[in-house]
């Protein structure tokens, strides 16, 4: 492939400013061989979307590799083409591009090897920032598979009902079951398209939704146990010794946060995971007047407005009072504002 090559990493930064679609299926079309990836602890999205994107390579001719740095949750194991996803902490190869899905950059994805590849930004995140050679940032987007389905519009690649089913799974997962995030009628278009090309909507949510592995509920309820509310605030927590004593993994945490937001009147929540090495993972999430992408930004992560992550130095509780401090002073913010 023709890519200029005199960047600081032995490639220059293409402009993709007026047409980032143009520039990334320009890669694609002179490129044999790409390695895909998201960020490590894949969620829906970050499943859905690599493989879909592995479909439309594979569709245009291409060889496709998919790694992720953490196996798929159990619920996403069943995805069409799921088991070709490859789990590694170290890439390596004669990759003519990585296309990294929805990262901030090339820590979230927890790989090891990139740093030597043309990359290829694919974000929808609010926090997102142009790190590749080649950048698209979409905030507006619902979710990166959102982004991906437009690539295959754009490339004239036929949906199959497989990528159809893999895309409608990041919709469905990245707005809460439509939610939250950037939900509104494209949204709905976009999941009437995706029906139409082969996604099977109850399918998809009985396997999201009604799939669960036992010790996620077990951690539930010891998360639910440890439920506290302040006002407009919520927020709950687990120790390592929940996680043990559960049988729990990483991924089993997804959505614990969701069920402190549900509480009536509440605006904002917080979800304190303790782990190892003195760091505790934060999962904030709002129903819509506290941007949590800005909190977790300040705090070294990041994410979407109504929901985000950030780890903090331990030990919890200490963790504990630092994003309760950053969540009632952007409370106090809010009840200061007219109307």
């Amino acid at each position: 492939m023709d890519l200029p090559r005199t960047g600081a990493n032995g490639h220059e930064r293409l402009k993709t400013a007026v047409d980032p679609i143009a520039s990334i299926l320009k890669v694609i079309r002179e490129g044999e061989i790409f390695l895909v990836c998201s960020h490590a602890g894949p969620d829906g999205d970050a499943a859905g979307s690599m493989l879909a994107m592995g479909m439309l390579l594979e569709a245009m001719g291409k060889r496709a590799d998919l790694v992720a740095a953490d196996r798929l949750p159990e619920i996403y194991r069943g995805l069409p083409g799921a088991e070709g996803i490859r789990t590694a902490k170290h890439v390596h190869g004669p990759y003519d591009a990585a296309i990294l899905l929805e990262c901030d950059g090339l820590a979230r994805t927890g790989l090891q090897g990139l740093e030597e590849l043309f990359l290829v930004n694919i974000d929808h995140h609010a926090t997102g920032i142009e790190y590749a050679h080649v950048n698209w940032i979409e905030p507006d987007a619902t979710c990166v598979g959102e982004m991906v389905h437009r690539l295959f519009l754009a490339a004239g690649v036929e949906v199959t009902p497989a990528a159809a089913t893999c895309i409608y799974t990041t919709v469905l997962t990245d707005t809460g079951g439509f939610i939250y995030g950037a939900t509104g009628a494209s949204t709905f278009e976009l999941a009437r398209d995706l029906t139409l090309a082969g996604a099977n909507p109850i399918r998809i949510a009985q396997q999201v939704y009604f799939s669960k592995p036992m010790a996620k509920l077990l951690l539930l309820g010891a998360a639910l146990q440890n439920l506290h509310r302040e006002g407009r605030l919520a927020w709950l927590w687990i120790t390592h010794n929940d996680m043990v004593r559960s049988c729990a993994a990483e991924e089993d945490c997804e959505g614990i946060a969701n069920y402190a937001l549900s509480i009536a009147e509440v605006e904002a929540a917080a979800f304190l995971r303790e782990g190892t090495e003195n760091r505790v993972h934060v999962s904030l999430r709002s129903k819509g007047r506290i941007n949590v992408a800005a909190i977790a930004e300040r705090l070294g992560g990041g994410g979407h407005e109504n929901a985000s992550g950030c780890v903090l130095a331990g030990p919890l509780r200490l963790a504990q009072e630092q994003i309760l401090g950053e969540l009632r002073g952007a409370l106090a913010g809010m009840a200061a504002e007219p109307g």
